[in-house]
């Protein structure tokens, strides 16, 4: 039965976070410490009561611009079949043709574009993963937000313990201090710690150059890592793929790019194992899919980046074993929580992407628009 989009309801939402948060880039003074995570939510409703969330985020700046954005965009949603989800994201993509195809724009498209697959679900009666056709029902997941340079090697060792726990499979921490001594210790404190059974991983938030990168790769091969994150620029894709030739352990990284095309140079030039795309970022689930398929068309593992609320679901579909990033820092946006056990993030059987908005989120809300009919 055709439907037609009667409402788009946008708000822009500050998450603070509990502690300020530090990294490589951090250290090497490109960045402030993060306090924050800005988010962009679209709740779409059709004229059969029918209703799809989605969201997208960014850090430390640019929130403003995507909520902007996707206020320009959306009316062109009103009146539409919100089946059509490929060819409204084309027209919400010409809609603001002259800002380009990645960037800020197609991160506000990403939150129309995820709250329509979210819509097309709940309709369906299925989640997310089940619509787009699930190989599991499951997925392997690491912890992330406990490893961090800011805090001491104690408090990390701890906080893995504590992940582990909570039925966690991995643990990332993130490298790039200024002293390679340094990360070597940390490194080495965390695999004593957990034992060589569980996957560890690190991340160096594209701080090291090419023979930085070379020495610390050679370095970390003794303790058995599952990747080695964004060891270069992201943008480096020659850098990438020399390190991937020559270490044995895998190279991983992704996050940082903003469409398919700059995924497709790293695919096509074999400059990463492991692919690690973020749906908000590359314009949402509609892209998302296209990089999936060329991912798995060279094998790659798949491990998609923060959101893991959308992401479980992405994964879940991909032919080959991927591993889901477990972050908690978006548990207050959402009533419901994701039930991880056994190393793994179990999908849930309600349909959609299974979240609904929690009454915080909306304390949080520092503007909104709602739209109908073409009115804001």
């Amino acid at each position: 039965m055709s439907d037609r989009i009667t409402e788009v309801a946008l708000s822009s939402v500050t998450l603070p976070l509990k502690n300020a948060i530090s990294d490589a880039k951090v250290l090497t003074g490109r960045q402030r410490p993060m306090t924050e995570v800005a988010f962009l939510f679209a709740e779409i409703r059709t004229e059969h009561g029918h209703e799809g969330i989605g969201f997208s985020y960014s850090k430390r700046a640019g929130g403003p611009a995507q909520f902007a954005h996707a206020r320009e965009v959306a009316p062109d949603l009103i009146g539409e079949d919100p089946s059509d989800i490929g060819r409204l994201w084309t027209k919400l993509v010409w809609a603001g043709a002259s800002v380009g195809r990645s960037g800020a724009s197609t991160q506000a498209i990403a939150a129309l574009d995820v709250a329509l697959w979210d819509l097309k679900a709940k309709r369906a009666g299925l989640p997310l993963a089940k619509l787009l056709g699930a190989h599991r029902d499951s997925v392997r997941c690491y912890d992330t937000s406990g490893g961090f340079l800011h805090e001491p090697i104690e408090q990390i060792t701890a906080n893995a313990t504590a992940s582990l726990a909570a039925g966690i499979g991995g643990i990332k921490i993130k490298v790039g201090h200024p002293s390679p001594a340094v990360d070597l210790a940390r490194v080495r404190a965390v695999r004593e710690h957990i034992g060589d059974d569980v996957p560890l991983m690190v991340d160096a938030n594209q701080q090291w150059d090419r023979p930085t990168a070379q020495r610390a790769g050679r370095a970390l091969e003794e303790f058995g890592l599952v990747w080695i994150e964004e060891p270069l620029d992201a943008y480096d894709v020659e850098g990438h793929a020399a390190l991937a030739r020559t270490l044995d352990t895998a190279i991983a990284s992704g996050e940082m790019l903003t469409s398919v095309a700059e995924h497709y140079q790293l695919i096509n030039s074999e400059a990463v194992d492991i692919i690690q795309p973020d749906a908000p970022r590359i314009g949402g689930i509609t892209q998302f899919l296209r990089l999936a398929t060329l991912a798995e068309h060279r094998n790659l593992i798949l491990a998609p980046h923060f959101a893991m609320e959308i992401h479980v679901h992405l994964a879940a579909a991909y032919p080959h074993e991927p591993w889901v990033e477990h972050f908690d820092w978006l548990h207050p946006l959402f009533n419901e929580r994701l039930e991880i056990r056994d190393g793994r993030i179990h999908l849930s059987d309600r349909p959609g992407l299974g979240v609904t908005l929690s009454d915080q989120l909306r304390e949080w809300t520092v503007n909104r628009a709602d739209i109908q009919g073409g009115t804001q």
